[in-house]
């Protein structure tokens, strides 16, 4: 989020595995199955801001509601068994992701529009820090909705929340979960969340000049504290609010993305 000065934050999450752009390989390199695990203390996912490349990101408290379009990449040998965000080893052999901004730790389900093949995987790095892309897929992952060739395809990513992975049907497969029709239903831009209350507010007071409704709302989530979360516009139309992001996009609020209510 560009143009934003925002007091007391001065700890930023430290990114071991997500600040270089993502390689993916070849389709007839198979590496080694085998990946040695050093034991280590599992990380709780954290909502510090952090700075990459001179862009300061704000992870979402939750992921509610949240859906999001755009190119998918994937990465995997040279990041395998490779500390993540989350403090796990990268397994490019599991069904794993990185966002930039949804909490650790979320499922995701990931929709290829080029062949509408989809996913769900769980959200445990950082990423992928190049304009334009949304989701980093492990190579499990891309392998699964046919994207390990051409590297990256347009997707569509609707947040499932952090339970769906321990959901089972009595065979034992994955459950199906349904993909609601994005083009219908209540929508609003969420322009960012902030843990300065003051901070929230002044960005309230700037968009409320251009826009008819703005909202300020304060977010609990128990000892960790409180979010305020500010959001802009309301509509029944997908486009409509896609508008919306790109103009606030335009004036500088790179971080904004479409939330479905």
């Amino acid at each position: 989020m560009k143009k934003l000065l925002i007091p007391a934050l001065s700890v930023f999450l430290s990114l071991t595995a997500c600040s270089k752009e993502r390689h993916y390989l070849k389709p007839t390199q198979t590496p080694s199955k085998k990946l040695i695990v050093i034991p280590r203390d599992y990380k709780d996912p954290t909502l510090r801001p952090y700075l990459v490349n001179g862009v300061r990101y704000y992870p979402l408290p939750e992921s509610g509601g949240f859906v999001q379009s755009g190119k998918a990449s994937w990465y995997g040998k040279e990041f395998h068994g490779r500390p993540t965000s989350s403090g796990e080893l990268y397994d490019m052999y599991k069904k794993s992701a990185a966002h930039k901004t949804l909490p650790l730790g979320t499922h995701v389900k990931v929709l290829n529009l080029d062949n509408k093949k989809e996913i769900v995987v769980e959200i445990n790095d950082r990423g992928p820090f190049v304009k334009g892309r949304i989701i980093d897929l492990s190579y499990a992952a891309a392998r699964e909705i046919d994207l390990i060739g051409p590297g990256v395809s347009s997707v569509k990513i609707v947040a499932l929340g952090k339970e769906v992975g321990e959901l089972k049907s009595p065979l034992g497969r994955e459950p199906v979960v349904e993909i609601k029709d994005l083009n219908r239903g209540e929508f609003t831009v969420q322009v960012g969340a902030f843990k300065n209350k003051q901070s929230a507010l002044m960005v309230g007071e700037r968009l409320r000049v251009i826009f008819p409704y703005v909202e300020v709302a304060v977010y609990e989530d128990g000892d960790k504290g409180a979010t305020y979360r500010v959001r802009v516009s309301r509509s029944n139309s997908l486009d409509k609010a896609r508008q919306i992001q790109k103009r606030l996009e335009d004036m500088g609020f790179e971080g904004a993305f479409v939330v479905s209510l």
